[in-house]
């Protein structure tokens, strides 16, 4: 099967055996172990250098399959077969349909089929190689242009390309130079970061909690290293659309429907584990790593739960109310005076009044009477359904 894949001078016996070969591969895993020890991977790259969509979808998840469960040598694919410039050669074939805007190209399903395996072997590559993902540092400014150019269907935000555009960055070095230029154009800087917000709004308002963790949390996990690495502008952008703003304020943080708020919301889903935590640190981030900053931003309600779990000591005055002048989220003019609460993250201003009289003292006191005496009937009680618990 393998020689007729890959030596056979007819090109409809080698892509028929190459699909038989996929196939084979894909289903029995045992045949991708079989493939690298016939050491078929060389004529595999060589043939994937061909400006065909069927050769690339097919060689691309063949390559795909024998990263896993077989002894294959990456380096020697990237340093030897030149993997990385080949992929790379690839993705500039496809960001150039995209320039054109060459609708056609564009909705070839074969096409969008080939990029997709593309993107899955680089990711993969990149992810079990990753002393050698620096070798796909050129093809970073293609995929953004893909990225930039594609439209965006709202009803399928993550499917692919988008999807396995967005996993392909994930590993490569977006600190170098050439990316850095490409991640933030000079004619304007923010747009490949308002196209990633774009992204995470529609994902957050379609996918379900629990299908968040597969969904969203690769484009979080970029979102902060697009963060860490941005200028300072672009910093400021990004604070501007993600943390809560004056209006977000005029009720407790959360309550909104605004993309900050349905962040916080998710925060704290216990059903998107991954996706509560991704949201918490790029929030964090956001705020300098600094928890004072963190609570004036987000709340303590929302705060604490990420600063318990990762033993970020609380300062004492970050529970002290305090005023939205010179903070850092993003706000306008129009609550730069007021007093914030610190546990809700709501403005004083709208808090709901008690309209009640006021407690004298000496009600004050017989109230917190009551509640040590309840208090201390609750302790024995616990206390005695614990150990009676633990003798069962």
């Amino acid at each position: 099967m393998t020689q007729h894949a890959l030596n056979s001078r007819s090109t409809t016996t080698s892509r028929n055996a190459l699909r038989c070969l996929a196939n084979a591969m894909l289903l029995k895993p045992a045949t991708r172990q079989i493939f690298v020890d016939l050491h078929y991977e060389s004529k595999a790259c060589s043939r994937l250098k061909n400006d065909n969509c069927d050769d690339e979808f097919l060689l691309s998840r063949i390559l795909f399959l024998t990263t896993y469960d077989t002894n294959i040598d990456i380096e020697a694919l990237i340093d030897r077969h030149h993997l990385a410039e080949i992929i790379t050669q690839n993705l500039a074939r496809h960001a150039a349909h995209y320039a054109e805007k060459t609708k056609k190209l564009q909705d070839d399903p074969m096409e969008g089929m080939a990029l997709v395996e593309t993107l899955k072997l680089l990711f993969n590559i990149s992810h079990f190689c990753p002393q050698r993902s620096q070798a796909f540092t050129p093809a970073i400014p293609h995929i953004l242009t893909i990225l930039g150019k594609r439209q965006i269907i709202p009803s399928k935000p993550l499917e692919a390309p988008f999807g396995p555009l967005i996993n392909s960055l994930i590993n490569l070095d977006l600190k170098d130079a050439e990316a850095m230029h490409a991640l933030f154009p000079k004619v304007d800087p923010t747009f490949n970061t308002a196209r990633f917000v774009d992204l995470l709004d529609l994902a957050i308002r379609l996918y379900k909690e629990d299908e968040l963790d597969q969904q969203v949390s690769p484009l979080l996990i970029l979102m902060r290293k697009l963060y860490e690495i941005a200028p300072t502008d672009v910093q400021s952008y990004m604070k501007t659309l993600l943390l809560p703003s004056d209006s977000d304020r005029k009720q407790p943080l959360g309550r909104t429907e605004t993309l900050s708020s349905r962040l916080l919301r998710l925060s704290t889903s216990p059903l998107a584990p991954q996706s509560r935590e991704g949201i918490s640190s790029l929030l964090f981030e956001m705020s300098d790593k600094d928890a004072r900053k963190f609570v004036q931003n987000v709340g303590y309600g929302f705060a604490s739960g990420f600063l318990f779990q990762h033993n970020v000591p609380v300062p004492e005055n970050a529970l002290d109310a305090f005023s939205t002048t010179g903070s850092d989220g993003g706000s306008s003019s129009t609550l730069r005076e007021k007093q914030i609460n610190p546990i809700t993250g709501q403005a004083v201003d709208f808090e709901l009044k008690f309209e009640g009289p006021e407690m004298t003292k000496a009600e004050k006191e017989r109230e917190a009477e009551r509640l040590m005496v309840l208090f201390e009937r609750y302790v024995p009680t616990v206390t005695s359904l614990t150990s009676a618990a633990l003798t069962q």
